[in-house]
């Protein structure tokens, strides 16, 4: 039986959550310009987010091994009492298992607990097993994106109400 565990980022997750993060883009053809691939904060998360209060990132451990992160940021320009839904990935072979809802239901539960009513998220139709699982629980598309988070190499908005 595999033990999963959710914790904050810590210092010395960075370089792996980066790899992470990389690894998946490549993988489905989505490391291109205007997305967190080519972001330098991709390679300095737990600064990012330890800097931000209004933020928190996650990391998944399966058997104690780092298999992904997510999590949510107040990106500039985004109405009061939203945030963002950020750098969620996984390693392949921990993906269609369950793990990402479990981690998106963490995320959102962070974010309602904070005070946040929506959750933005914005993805590329690369990522088509992932905009399954966003549709599933909840998140609606938009037809624009919102605040400005410098990723204009996606064209998937989506919100959803917490």
């Amino acid at each position: 039986m595999q033990q999963i565990t959710i914790r904050d980022i810590q210092p010395q997750d960075n370089p792996f959550i980066a790899k992470i993060i990389r690894t998946a883009l490549e993988e489905f053809g989505a490391n291109k310009p205007g997305t967190v691939y080519f972001d330098d904060s991709t390679d300095h998360l737990y600064e990012l987010f330890t800097a931000e209060p209004k933020s928190h990132y996650f990391i998944a451990l399966v058997n104690g091994e780092m298999v992904g992160g997510g999590g949510l940021y107040p990106t500039e320009g985004l109405p009061t009492g939203t945030c963002e839904l950020v750098k969620m990935y996984l390693k392949k072979e921990y993906r269609g298992i369950g793990l990402g809802k479990t981690m998106l239901a963490t995320c959102l539960k962070w974010a309602k607990d904070n005070g946040n009513t929506y959750v933005y998220l914005e993805t590329m139709p690369e990522l088509k097993n992932a905009v399954a699982v966003y549709e599933k629980l909840g998140f609606q598309y938009l037809t624009a994106p919102m605040g400005n988070s410098g990723h204009n190499g996606c064209d998937i908005w989506m919100l959803k109400a917490l």
